[in-house]
């Protein structure tokens, strides 16, 4: 097995990806500057579980900051970098667009140039399904995604776009994940899934933007990550799509399950759909299947049952958390 840098260690998706790989027996160093965009508690939780690990190595840095970085690569020998550090969120993106694209496409490429000086040979970067706003469903990636409707959007576009700059120029193998609304214990408190659990459990009104008819292809937290690392295969230059690829509920179905797990009734309070949203979002996702033999598994009550889950088994301190 081999040394993989993982970026955005400490996030939601970085977590879990971070996890699996060293069960399977790789070496891993995380890195995540901690910041503040939501509650660091769940950050701490995640990079908690990771330091049973002995071969986990964690360091608190920016990949915005490319001398620290190319002190890491100083110190390390990685066979590849899969890049998960990003700002995400659509609606705060379009309150801060600039922060999204200091870390989003200059974090991107202060990585890929640190690729080509090290010779490091593999890449993965995490994109996003918010690219498809506006297509025909279910989602292909050779859809035309050069419109996108929020800046979160359009810096992992940029991204992308540079990631292949450095496949075509300097031979880098280059995986792009774009990944469709993903879900699961210890998420992201921006998240709807986060959110609807924890006011429910908690009897506080429900904010729910648009009229809930809205819907997404909901996909859990371990499957993203047995995706991400799948993708470490050789490709080439691939943009795939990872999501639950049956077919997309609508928020109002995810909040009635909810209240069922949780034998409580939510307090709904209607705002207005938000301009930069999706109406709805659908995965292709046969050329995952094609190219990285990978399949979700977990469907939507199985993976909101684990998630509901671990809510309530750390429903004490979750109480704190901001959102």
């Amino acid at each position: 097995m081999g040394s993989i840098l993982v970026t955005g260690a400490a996030g939601f998706i970085g977590w879990k990806t971070c996890e699996k790989l060293l069960e399977y027996g790789y070496t891993v160093v995380g890195i995540d500057n901690l910041n503040h965009h939501y509650d660091v508690r769940l950050k701490q939780w995640r990079l908690n579980q990771l330091e049973r690990f002995v071969n986990f190595t964690f360091h608190k840095l920016d990949i915005e900051h490319i001398e620290a970085l190319r002190s890491l690569f100083q110190k390390y020998k990685f066979d590849a970098v899969i890049n998960l550090a990003a700002r995400a969120g659509v609606r705060a993106s379009v309150e801060n667009p600039h922060i999204y694209f200091t870390t989003n496409t200059l974090g991107t490429l202060n990585l890929l140039e640190l690729c080509k000086e090290f010779d490091i040979r593999k890449f993965v970067l995490a994109s996003t399904s918010s690219l498809y706003a506006g297509q025909n469903m279910p989602f292909k990636e050779d859809l035309p995604v050069n419109t996108p409707i929020s800046p979160y959007a359009a810096s992992k576009k940029a991204a992308e776009v540079l990631s292949y700059t450095y496949h075509s120029l300097y031979g880098i193998d280059v995986s792009i994940l774009r990944y469709f609304t993903v879900y699961g214990p210890a998420g992201r408190p921006d998240m709807s899934i986060f959110r609807f659990i924890k006011w429910i459990d908690e009897g506080t009104p429900l904010q729910l933007f648009g009229d809930g008819s809205q819907s997404r292809d909901f996909t859990y937290v371990d499957d993203i990550a047995e995706g991400t690392i799948k993708a470490l295969k050789n490709v080439g230059y691939e943009i795939i799509n990872l999501g639950g690829g049956n077919k997309p509920y609508s928020l109002k179905y995810i909040i009635s399950l909810i209240e069922k797990l949780l034998n409580k009734k939510a307090k709904i309070e209607h705002k207005p759909f938000h301009i930069a949203d999706m109406k709805a979002s659908w995965a292709d996702i046969s050329k995952a299947n094609k190219l990285l033999g990978w399949q979700p598994r977990i469907g939507i009550e199985d993976g909101l049952k684990m998630t509901v889950e671990w809510h309530v088994k750390n429903r004490g301190w979750l109480k704190q958390v901001q959102l």
